[in-house]
């Protein structure tokens, strides 16, 4: 049993020839037995075997942590880069989904060209996300579990341990005696993850024996059935798609088969770095996309927002509370606003000769834009240029005294145009998306 895990890394080492290797190290169990076990093997030294160890600096004992894999790493004479990240819990996420977040974003960033990025997860981790995803009311591609190989960053992330038991990485842990840090988080059963793997697998494994065996079978069956379908969804995402404006076309979108629908979906929203909705929300959004023309439907779950706006999908990040008193003097640096987006000039380099005071909209602005024969409301001239509502409050006002000479980058009055004439630039908005 000793020699297994070294026996399925050489064997799963021959399918991806010359690839730079990087192991993700918690400096838990698991990925201190597939790094002990790599750097017992020449051909993973030979092609740049190192590690990776993320500091999440959620517990008083992370410093410590960081050390032990950096101290570990030393005794294997493998390269271990420390990187600390910031959990930010105020973006809509759980606890769990934001630690997740922080993770894959360091790994992202650290991941060279070409590289590998290998992750310890097991047949039991398979079995436990499975369950997980079915109690959530997934379909095939999210029952498929998680994929042993998939594009990732600058290279490619690879779970090579699919196949192996939990047992099977503590047990090479104790025939050698090797040191490894118990997380204490790990053992929170408030955590559903932690619930399912103390309470619920247990008890199905005592009265069916081969239940993680006949769980992980059905994944496959799963990822093949999706994998299937997947041909037909990707071709309806290039028809739906705007790549400009980052929408589905919504009665195009809701005329497909279920089967289809919901894999798009998934596949449109992460490609916006979004969560996925539950069976509930998914519902609603069917059901609005049968709204009346001039409803604004909104479906919100935890981390995102979805809008149903002139026939189209929109989705993003739960926009930021707007104090709408918040104004700044601007000559023409780049100027954070308060949704997160950008005013700045085109050329970095100038600056305004007479400075403005930027706003936000409170309701009944207009403005009369340059070659224009009438004042217009913004709330017209928004409707026109589709800016869609939610990013309304966000669009920054360009004041000179109690005038407006501009509307962000669209409209600009005669002074308007006349100062930025003169400074020979013009404003750039990027708002948040």
């Amino acid at each position: 049993m000793s020699d297994t895990l070294e026996q399925h890394l050489d064997a799963a080492l021959v399918q991806t020839p010359g690839s730079p290797l990087c192991v993700a190290f918690s400096g838990g169990p698991d990925s201190t037995a597939l790094l002990h076990a790599l750097a017992s093997m020449p051909v993973a030294r030979a092609r740049g075997l190192r590690a990776l160890h993320v500091d999440h600096a959620m517990n008083p004992q992370s410093a410590a942590w960081s050390e032990h894999c950096q101290r570990f790493c030393e005794t294997l004479n493998v390269p271990c880069e420390v990187t600390r990240v910031q959990v930010e819990l105020d973006k809509g996420f759980g606890l769990e989904a934001a630690a997740r977040h922080a993770r894959y974003a360091a790994f992202e960033s650290s991941l060279r060209q070409g590289e590998y990025l290998l992750l310890a997860h097991h047949r039991d981790d398979q079995a436990e996300t499975v369950l997980l995803k079915l109690l959530r009311g997934a379909g095939p591609d999210s029952l498929g579990g998680m994929r042993a190989l998939r594009p990732f960053a600058r290279g490619q992330l690879w779970r090579p341990l699919l196949e192996l038991s939990r047992k099977q990485l503590r047990d090479y842990l104790d025939a050698r005696q090797l040191p490894s840090i118990d997380d204490p988080s790990n053992a929170d059963t408030r955590f559903a993850r932690n619930h399912l793997r103390h309470y619920i697998l247990p008890r199905l494994e005592r009265l069916w024996p081969q239940a993680v065996d006949s769980i992980v079978h059905s994944a496959a069956l799963s990822r093949a059935a999706a994998d299937a379908l997947q041909v037909q969804w990707l071709a309806a995402f290039d028809a739906l798609h705007d790549p400009a404006a980052h929408t589905l076309d919504a009665a195009g979108w809701l005329a497909l088969h279920p089967a289809l629908r919901e894999p798009l979906l998934d596949h449109w929203l992460h490609g916006l770095s979004l969560p996925a909705p539950t069976t509930a929300q998914r519902q609603q959004i069917e059901h609005q996309c049968g709204a009346r023309a001039g409803q604004q439907p909104c479906v919100q779950w935890r981390g995102a927002e979805l809008h149903i706006w002139r026939g189209r999908l929109w989705a993003h990040a739960p926009a930021p509370i707007i104090d709408e008193t918040w104004q700044a003097t601007w000559r023409g640096e780049s100027l954070a606003l308060p949704d997160g987006g950008t005013l700045s000039l085109v050329d970095t380099e100038v600056r305004l000769a007479e400075p403005m005071q930027v706003r936000l909209r409170r309701g009944g602005e207009r403005i009369k834009p340059a070659g224009d024969a009438y004042t217009r409301e913004l709330r017209d001239l928004f409707q026109q240029a589709m800016i869609p509502p939610w990013r309304r409050p966000g669009v920054p006002l360009l004041y000179i005294g109690t005038d407006i000479v501009g509307v962000a980058d669209r409209w600009l009055s005669e002074r308007g145009k006349l100062i930025f004439e003169q400074a020979g630039t013009r404003a750039c908005w990027s708002p948040a998306r």
